[in-house]
């Protein structure tokens, strides 16, 4: 009776943990171009997990350094390179590369090994903390509430999704635009979405991503 009850809190609380991470997905950002051999693949994987998981939210990149190997890609962002850089160096890597994939900013490995992307997901899910930083919608304004040590940047991301989405990736990023930063107070910022958009708060000077939202 004692190892049946024991295996019945278990149960429970892993239901409850599952809730949480859930609550903060992990955000998956791929970096690609349309003369990148391999980015099909990628962009076939990040679908696959989209599909399978409600723990991560993935946003698409499409950088411009691989233009003159081709057409220059349509949906390339000057803003997407230097992203990709920041993690970069912020991780001590070689050069970034393409099809790359960062998680919450913290982790990365080639958008094509599955294996890798689960580990990396895994990993992040293991450190949420339940008193870090969250944000909340109400349809109008994001609402920031938690503490931090530091100063922490919310931006608004704009991407493509649904009937909208022509392209084979995943939420193809469309526009960056940083809301101010945050600091440790209950604090509101008032956001206008004409399309599909997400909230990311981030360490400054695009560190690790703490929380992201998706607003529609």
């Amino acid at each position: 009776m004692m190892r049946f009850f024991a295996l019945l809190v278990l149960a429970v609380s892993s239901v409850g943990a599952a809730a949480a991470e859930a609550d903060r997905p992990v955000l998956v950002e791929l970096f690609a171009n349309q003369n990148c051999p391999a980015c099909p693949k990628a962009h076939r994987t990040m679908k696959q997990m989209s599909e399978e998981r409600d723990d991560i939210f993935v946003l698409t990149w499409t950088v411009n350094y691989w233009d003159y190997l081709g057409d220059p890609d349509p949906m390339a962002l000057p803003v997407a390179k230097d992203r990709q850089m920041a993690y970069t160096d912020r991780l001590s890597l070689r050069a970034p590369y393409t099809p790359q994939s960062f998680y919450d900013g913290a982790k990365e490995c080639p958008g094509t090994r599955k294996r890798d992307i689960r580990r990396n997901i895994g990993l992040r899910l293991e450190r949420r903390e339940e008193d870090a930083p969250q944000l909340s919608w109400d349809g109008e304004s994001v609402r920031v509430v938690g503490e931090n040590a530091t100063a922490l940047e919310l931006v608004m991301i704009e991407y493509l999704a649904g009937d909208a989405n022509g392209t084979n990736m995943v939420n193809p990023v469309t526009s960056l635009e940083s809301l101010g930063l945050w600091t440790s107070a209950d604090e509101t910022f008032p956001v206008t979405c004409e399309t599909s958009c997400a909230v990311l708060l981030q360490e400054q000077d695009i560190g690790e991503v703490i929380d992201v939202l998706p607003l529609n």
